[in-house]
């Protein structure tokens, strides 16, 4: 057991080492020049070469590269190009106001999919089973960018119930912040939650066909409690599985929602510094939804082997 969960996490580090060369190796080949970018046109070339030489982009790739890996080591993400400021105290906020929305949004999301799930496996074929499977089509069908343009038009703009700007800052109370980020984490809520009720009502269905559950049945119970009690303890690694992807998504795929809400998390702190070429800012956000997206993946991998006994013996 502790070997495998030891070879879960060294897999992980692994994952992530490779990405960040990937996210340095993409940044790094992106067309244009970056003094340029930051400069502007009106630059002489004494001063481009100079901005270049202070950049350090006379030097190879791969040592750059080591140096970054080196300061993110010792929690060094580097400095902004525009501005000169530090990265790490530049995305600690935005990280937190981005971790905020994901929580806000999981907290619906997971006992929402998973009772829904399960009531549609206990009325499989029936119309509450059809309904569910018909609106969470419907969300997975549509792009997050329209679900939220369309919560805005009907609950800001019609209905005047919530603001259409996300602004959130660090003196705002916390009742404040909720009403303040309730259509994003909406919207959020809507994309995850379908993902995860239909993953739910499969693995229950899946397990419903094992030997056990028809002895089960044939003793009399209702299908309600063999779904509860004997069914679901056993598709609890596949539900555990997606509800960490999901969780992930809800931190790495706010990006575009926080950009048409205008939330000060770290996706909009992204695409800023993708607007304004700001490469250290973009390598260290990448970075960062690398690392939780790898975590929370081999957190679900641990739950699964835990949760799972059959995971734990060697193949």
């Amino acid at each position: 057991m502790l070997r495998l969960l030891v070879s879960r996490i060294i897999l992980g580090l692994l994952t992530l080492i490779a990405v960040s060369i990937l996210i340095f190796a993409a940044t790094e080949i992106l067309p244009g020049d970056v003094a340029s970018a930051v400069l502007g046109q009106g630059a002489t070339p004494e001063t481009l070469a100079a901005f270049r030489l202070e950049l350090g982009l006379d030097r190879p790739a791969y040592l750059r590269y080591f140096d970054w890996a080196w300061g993110v080591l010792h929690g060094d993400l580097g400095v902004a190009l525009t501005n000169k400021r530090d990265i790490l105290k530049s995305i600690t906020p935005r990280f937190q106001n981005t971790l905020f929305l994901a929580g806000f949004a999981a907290i619906i999301a997971v006992p929402l999919a998973v009772g829904l799930g399960i009531l549609a496996a206990i009325n499989e074929g029936k119309w509450p089973d059809k309904l569910a499977n018909i609106l969470s089509l419907a969300a997975i069908s549509v792009p997050e960018f329209f679900i939220a343009y369309l919560l805005i038009l009907l609950f800001a703009v019609k209905l005047a119930w919530f603001p259409s700007l996300a602004t959130v800052y660090n003196t705002m109370g916390f009742t404040e912040r909720l009403y303040v980020a309730t259509l994003p984490a909406v919207t959020l809520t809507l994309l995850v939650t379908a993902h995860m009720l239909r993953m739910t009502r499969s693995s229950v269905l899946s397990i419903m066909s094992q030997p056990y559950i028809e002895m089960a049945f044939l003793k009399g119970l209702p299908r309600s409690r063999v779904i509860v009690h004997h069914a679901l303890p056993n598709a609890a690694a596949p539900i555990v599985a997606v509800i960490a992807l999901n969780l992930a998504y809800l931190i790495v795929g706010v990006v575009v929602i926080e950009v048409v809400f205008v939330y000060p998390g770290i996706g909009q702190f992204m695409i800023d510094g993708v607007t304004k070429r700001d490469l250290p800012v973009v390598q260290a956000c990448g970075l960062v939804f690398a690392s939780a997206f790898i975590i929370l993946n081999t957190i679900a991998d641990i739950l699964s082997i835990l949760v799972n006994p059959r995971l734990r013996r060697p193949k």
